[in-house]
C-alpha cells in the first residue's frame, strides 16, 4: 500500500451547479476528472486530515468505481474515518441524516439526482457540509476556484475495499465503516410519524403502490411501507436499484412515471400511489383518479403536519423556491407563520432551517422536507400523506377538495423546452431580461402585466446576495409567469416556464389546469417569443 502524488493539470468546466458537479458518465470516467475534483473538495474544506466523512450514492453507473477512488483520496489525505452505505449505497436523504447523526465533518454524495444513469447517461458528485446539506455558494465557489490552481492529487494505491460487508476495515490509517443504509432513516422516520396510526389504515383495506423507479428508495420503502407498515407484498414496484434505473427516466413526474398515473387513473386503482427519483429526494403524489402538483402538495404539508408527532407542536415557518407556486403562502397567511421565498437549489433553505425560522420547504420540482435532514426527502413526503390521510379519513381527492375549499387553488404547470442550443437560451434571456422594464402595463391574451423583475435574494440569516435567479412576469388579478434557464441538465440548456394562476371561485376549483391556464400559457409565449425562438411547437415535458 503506497501513497502517491500523481501530477494533473486544471480541467475546464468542473463549476459546482445548485446540486455539485453533473456531467456525462463518460466525462467523469476520463483520468484524472474524478480525481482532481475530489482533490478540489478536499482544498476547499482546509483538507480532511483528521476528519469524518459520509459517502454514499444513488447506485447509478460508476457509483461503485467513484467511491473506491474517494476513499483512497480520503485516506491520502488523512481522514480519520469514512462511513459508507452498504454497496456505496445511501439515498441523498440518508446520507444528510448520517451526517447530522454522527456529527460528521461533512459527506460526498454521488448522484445525478432524476438524471438518466448508465455508461451513457450522467454522473454527479456533490458536497454537504456538516449541517447534512448541500455546500453553499461560497463553498462551491472555492471548489471551482481549486479546480482552476491543481497541480497535483494524493491517493493511496491499494485493493479495492470490501464495501457488501457490515463493519469496520482499514484503509493505511483510516477507517472504513460500512453500514446498513436503511436502519438509521427508518428510525427517524418512525420518531417523526405515527406508524401505528398508518398500520391500522393500512391493515383496513388502504392500498398503495409505490414506483421507487429502480432507484435508490426501493429499499427504502420496503422496509418501511411493506415490512413495516404492513403494505402487500408488491406495493413497491420497481424495487430493485439498478446502475441504468431500468432504462428509465428516474424523474417522478407524470410523463417519466408514465405506468402508475395509468394505474391511478384506471379502474384498478389504489387509494394512495407515489414515486421517488433516482437518489430519494423527490416524490411524486397521486390518489384514486388525481394527481397532486408539488406546490399543492407542500401546501397541503404545511396546512397539515401537525396531525403527525413529529410536528404536533406546529411549524416554526415555511419556505418555497420562487418559482414553486404561492399556494403554501396562503397556508402561511392564513395559519400565522412566517413565509420565505428563496432561490432554486436546496441549500438556500439551509440557513432557514439551521436559524430555526422554518421547518418545512419545498420547491415545484417535485421536492418537498423539512428541518429533519437538510435536503429534500421523498419518502419522508410520502409517509406525511400518509400519516394525514389515518388521522383525518379523507381520500387524496377529499383531501385536495378540502383544501381548494379553505383556501383556493393555484393552478399551476412548468413547461420544459430541453437540450436547447446554449446560446440561443442564452439569448432568449436576455432578450427579455431587457424588456422586463417596459412590460408593465402592455396586454398580452388579454392578460395585463402588473409587474416583471428579475428574482434576487438577500439571506435574511446571513445577509449573502444572490442575483440573477429567475425572470417574474406578474398579471393583473394574480397570475405569474416564471421564465429560468435549468442547472441541471448535462447537455445543452433547459428553458423552464412556470405557469401559475389563482382562483377561489368555488365554480372553477376543477377546471382542468390545461383550461385554467391557457391564457396565461399564451401570454407567455408572446412575452418571450419562445415558439419564434426555439423553432418548437411546445414543450418537450409538461408537469
Amino acid at each position: 500500500m503506497e501513497q502517491l502524488t500523481v501530477a494533473t493539470t486544471p480541467i475546464e468546466g468542473q463549476k459546482p451547479g445548485t446540486s455539485g458537479l453533473r456531467k456525462k458518465t463518460r466525462v467523469f470516467m476520463q483520468p484524472h476528472y474524478l480525481e482532481n475534483f475530489v482533490q478540489a473538495i478536499w482544498t476547499a474544506i482546509g483538507g480532511v486530515q483528521g476528519k469524518t466523512l459520509v459517502l454514499g450514492g444513488d447506485g447509478r453507473y460508476f457509483n461503485d468505481r467513484a467511491a473506491q477512488v474517494i476513499l483512497r483520496m480520503a485516506a491520502a489525505g488523512g481522514a480519520a474515518r469514512v462511513i459508507v452505505g452498504q454497496g456505496a449505497i445511501l439515498s441523498t436523504p440518508a446520507a444528510s441524516n448520517l451526517i447530522r447523526q454522527r456529527q460528521t465533518d461533512g459527506g460526498i454524495i454521488m448522484s445525478a439526482s432524476h438524471n438518466p444513469g448508465g455508461i451513457d447517461a450522467d454522473f454527479g458528485v456533490k458536497f454537504n457540509t456538516p449541517n447534512g446539506g448541500p455546500a453553499p455558494e461560497d463553498v462551491t465557489n472555492r471548489i471551482y476556484e481549486a479546480t482552476t490552481k491543481l497541480t497535483a492529487y494524493e491517493i493511496l494505491e491499494s485493493q479495492d475495499i470490501d464495501l457488501s460487508t457490515l463493519g469496520e476495515t482499514r484503509l493505511g490509517d483510516m477507517v472504513v465503516e460500512v453500514v446498513d443504509p436503511v436502519v438509521d432513516y427508518a428510525a427517524l422516520m418512525e420518531q417523526l410519524f405515527d406508524f401505528d396510526a398508518i398500520a391500522r389504515l393500512i391493515a383496513g383495506g388502504f392500498t398503495l403502490r409505490f414506483d421507487a423507479m429502480h432507484a435508490v428508495t426501493g429499499p427504502y420503502a420496503k422496509a418501511i411501507l411493506e415490512d413495516r407498515l404492513g403494505a402487500a407484498p408488491g406495493s413497491v414496484m420497481n424495487a430493485t436499484p439498478q446502475p441504468d434505473f431500468g432504462g428509465g427516466h428516474p424523474d417522478p413526474n407524470p410523463i417519466w412515471a408514465k405506468p402508475l398515473v395509468d394505474l391511478v387513473m384506471g379502474p384498478d386503482a389504489p387509494d394512495f400511489a407515489a414515486a421517488s427519483d433516482g437518489d430519494g429526494d423527490r416524490n411524486m403524489i397521486l390518489g384514486r383518479g388525481v394527481y397532486v402538483t408539488p406546490s399543492d402538495s407542500l401546501a397541503v404539508l404545511a396546512a397539515n403536519a401537525h396531525l403527525a408527532p413529529g410536528y404536533a407542536d406546529g411549524l416554526k415557518g415555511v419556505a418555497r423556491s420562487m418559482p414553486t407556486s404561492r399556494a403554501v403562502d396562503r397556508v402561511a397567511v392564513a395559519r400565522g407563520l412566517d413565509c420565505y421565498e428563496t432561490p432554486t437549489g436546496w441549500k438556500f433553505f439551509g440557513n432557514l432551517l439551521d436559524a430555526g425560522r422554518a421547518t418545512l420547504c419545498g420547491e415545484e420540482s417535485a421536492g418537498t422536507g423539512s428541518d429533519h435532514v437538510r435536503e429534500k426527502d421523498g419518502l419522508w413526503a410520502v409517509l406525511l400523506w400518509l400519516n394525514i390521510l389515518a388521522v383525518t379519513g379523507r381520500s387524496v381527492a377529499e383531501t385536495m377538495q378540502t383544501h381548494w375549499a379553505e383556501f383556493g387553488r393555484n393552478y399551476y404547470t412548468r413547461h420544459d423546452y430541453e437540450a436547447l442550443d446554449k446560446q440561443l437560451a442564452e439569448g432568449l434571456m436576455n432578450g427579455l431580461r431587457v424588456r422586463l422594464p417596459d412590460l408593465p402595463g402592455q396586454v398580452f391574451a388579454g392578460r395585463r402585466v402588473a409587474q416583471a423583475d428579475e428574482f434576487a435574494y438577500d439571506d435574511p440569516v446571513d445577509g449573502s446576495h444572490s442575483a440573477g435567479q429567475g425572470l417574474r412576469v406578474v398579471f393583473e388579478g394574480g397570475a405569474r409567469v416564471v421564465f429560468r434557464l435549468s442547472g441541471t441538465g448535462t447537455e445543452g440548456a433547459t428553458l423552464r416556464v412556470y405557469l401559475e394562476d389563482f382562483v377561489d371561485d368555488p365554480a372553477r376549483l376543477d377546471m382542468a389546469p390545461e383550461t385554467a391556464l391557457a391564457d396565461v400559457v399564451a401570454a407567455a409565449d408572446q412575452i418571450a417569443g419562445i415558439r419564434t425562438t426555439t423553432g418548437r411547437d411546445g414543450p418537450d415535458v409538461t408537469t
